[in-house]
This record gives structure tokens, C-alpha cells and sequence, in this order.
């Protein structure tokens, strides 16, 4: 690879590495929809009553099981909700009636489920929980923009043809490729753990993965933390430490950034991925 400039390659960092499915879960909308079926269709019947009270009691007391579908209709993931007016506050058990037939009536008119069944401020219950799912899924953008950089870096790496091993301890390192890392855990005060340990070119590879998006203090942190593990991990022989991070979020903490990038030749971004630095590396 040719002598890089630290602004050339900070230059092509990215804004984001969101992925088509990244947005919504679709798969997992539709599953946690299919789960409540029966008893969602069940409900459905409600939509429209003349007697909406009356019809709710008497399916509930032969269809005690619809409770379960309830609090996703307020966008509820718990089985448990509490509840408080001036009657005094109570906690509903959605799983396993706690509460008396009129209390979940209260319940159903107090939340507006009953205005909404009653009013046809719906059509399909099914369509609306869905709906809500898809909502709900939101939540879980955070959780899958965690891992969006670790599964792409495992695409590049599968795209080679050596093998790799995920999250992996410097004990298990150690232990599997007879190494010594006491030099990057303080002579084993603390541990490491690496996002994907490659062996190739007659080396072990510990590699760390991260994208940031947005600033903070944390990539200030996390710059200092690996300069100083790429200055330790010069002294083990046969192991390289390499860091693959991108996202404008280090706008505001380029300078800590920069500091590493002098000391650690194998830190790279996603670009350095699509022009094949990994075959460059483990083929070497």
C-alpha cells in the first residue's frame, strides 16, 4: 500500500453505513404480528360493536387468552402495565389476569382502546398491529447500526480465504496461537477482547471495529486507547494490532485520531477494505 496522508485518507470517510435493512426489521414485524393472530383477529371483532363493553367482557371470559395481545396496542412490549387516577393506581397483568373483568373494561375505556375499537378509527386490528410493530422495530435501529461495521468488516474477510475467529479474549489469543499479550493488558491487570483474530502471513492479526456517526467524548477515549495498544503490541512478536474505524463522527476528534494514525500503520477505513487491503495483508 502506498504512503498514505492522513488527510487524503480521513477525506474518504463516510457519513453513513446504513443498509437497506437497516430501517426496519420487516422479517421480525411480521413474526411478532403472526405470534398474536388468533387473538388479534379475536379482538377484531370488537371493531364496530354496538355494546362494545359488553361484547369485550363476554370474550374475555371466554377468551382470557386475548389479554395477551392488549398492551401492543398502546405500543407496549411488557406484559405488565401500571396505571394511576384518582381511583388509585394499579399494576395489569397481561400474561395471567390479575385484575377483575370490569377492572380491564376500566382499562380498555380509561387507554381510548375502547373509542378506537367502537369508533372505526380502525379497520383491520391485524393491519394496526402491525403498524405499531413497525414502529416498535425503530428501537431496534440502534442495535443493528452496532453491528452494521462488524458484519461488514466480516464480508471483506470472507471474501479472502483465510480463516477468522470472532470475539475473542487475549486469554483464548494466547492459548490458541501461543502468544504472549501480557504487553497490552498492563502483564494481565485487564483483558482485551478483539472484534475478529485472523492468522495469516505468519502472523496473528487482533483486529478492532467500529464506525461513528456522530461525535462524543468516547472517540476521543477510544483514539488514546489504541494508540497506546498499537505502541504496546509493537513489542510481541508475530501479532499485529490493527483497527478498522470510519463516520464523520471523528470530525471533532481528528486530532486524537490522527495521533494514532501515526503510530499504527494498520489502521484503516472502509475504503481501505474495497480496495483490497486485506488480500494485500494476509496474502503477503
Amino acid at each position: 500500500m502506498r504512503n498514505r496522508t492522513f488527510d487524503e485518507w480521513f477525506a474518504t470517510f463516510r457519513d453513513s453505513i446504513n443498509t437497506y435493512d437497516y430501517y426496519t426489521d420487516f422479517a421480525k414485524v411480521y413474526a411478532n404480528a403472526e405470534r398474536f393472530k388468533a387473538e388479534i383477529y379475536l379482538l377484531n371483532s370488537l371493531v364496530g360493536s354496538k355494546n362494545i363493553e359488553r361484547d369485550f367482557g363476554d370474550l374475555l371470559t371466554k377468551y382470557p387468552v386475548c389479554l395477551e395481545v392488549i398492551p401492543i396496542l398502546l405500543a407496549v412490549r411488557n406484559s405488565e402495565i401500571y396505571c394511576q387516577d384518582e381511583r388509585g393506581a394499579l399494576i395489569y397483568h397481561f400474561d395471567k389476569p390479575n385484575q377483575s373483568v370490569e377492572q380491564y373494561k376500566y382499562f380498555m375505556r380509561a387507554t381510548g382502546l375502547f373509542d378506537m375499537l367502537h369508533n372505526h378509527l380502525i379497520a383491520n386490528l391485524y393491519d394496526y398491529v402491525t403498524g405499531v410493530e413497525v414502529g416498535l422495530d425503530s428501537n431496534g435501529r440502534k442495535n443493528r447500526g452496532g453491528h452494521q461495521m462488524e458484519n461488514l468488516v466480516k464480508k471483506f474477510l470472507s471474501a479472502t480465504s483465510v480463516k477468522y475467529f470472532e470475539q475473542k479474549y487475549d486469554r483464548e489469543v494466547e492459548k490458541m496461537f501461543g502468544l504472549d499479550l501480557s504487553a497490552i493488558t498492563a502483564n494481565r491487570i485487564s483483558s482485551k477482547r478483539f472484534d475478529f483474530v485472523v492468522e495469516a502471513a505468519n502472523k496473528v492479526f487482533g483486529i478492532e471495529t467500529n464506525f461513528y456517526a456522530s461525535n462524543g467524548s468516547k472517540l476521543n477515549e477510544t483514539a488514546r486507547s489504541y494508540k497506546s495498544i498499537a505502541l504496546e503490541a509493537r513489542s510481541i512478536d508475530g501479532f499485529v494490532f490493527m483497527w478498522i474505524t470510519d463516520g464523520k463522527g471523528w470530525q471533532d476528534a481528528r486530532g486524537n485520531l490522527k495521533e494514532t494514525f501515526q503510530v499504527l500503520p494498520t489502521l484503516y477505513n472502509i475504503r481501505d477494505m474495497e480496495n483490497g487491503i486485506f488480500m494485500e495483508l494476509f496474502n503477503d
